[in-house]
């Protein structure tokens, strides 16, 4: 299946929306589903670093554990999930809009069955086509009032 992609102008500089976006201590603010993010060696993730995320799904926390596989500041951010039976991957662009002055990010979501959760991808995908604009939204809305 392709990824589920969508795209957001964000009346901030590239460098602040990639800063904020791509810090996965900050999810929560903006996720609504985020319960906490825990980061392998306890310092913001380069390329190849891990973190965990908890997210509350269907009144349950479900952890999953994903790497950073792509880093390129302020452009461009992705992560691949590593375990569990649903795993995400996020590849994230932002690109200047007038002269810097302005963003538009790109996401482009996508998610892997393994065992267990191959039947479950049909419902996992339509959850993240309805939750993950109003994410968007949100981030949005907090970068422009300056979170």
């Amino acid at each position: 299946m392709a990824p589920i992609e969508s795209t957001i102008e964000i009346a901030r500089p590239p460098d602040e929306v990639f800063a904020y976006l791509a810090d996965p201590t900050r999810f929560a603010e903006w996720q609504h589903d985020v319960v906490r993010v825990d980061l392998e060696g306890g310092r913001p993730p380069g390329l190849g670093a891990r973190f965990t995320t908890t997210r509350r799904i269907g009144g349950v926390e479900r952890s999953m554990t994903q790497e950073v596989t792509e880093l390129r500041p302020p452009r461009s951010w992705a992560v691949h999930g590593v375990d569990g039976p649903i795993r995400p991957s996020a590849n994230v662009t932002v690109e200047p809009l007038d002269g810097g002055a302005r963003s538009r990010v790109r996401f482009a979501l996508d998610f892997e069955g393994h065992g267990i959760g191959r039947p479950l991808l049909p419902a996992v995908r339509r959850q993240a086509q309805r939750a993950a604009p109003v994410s968007y939204r949100n981030l949005k809305e907090r970068l422009e009032r300056g979170a």
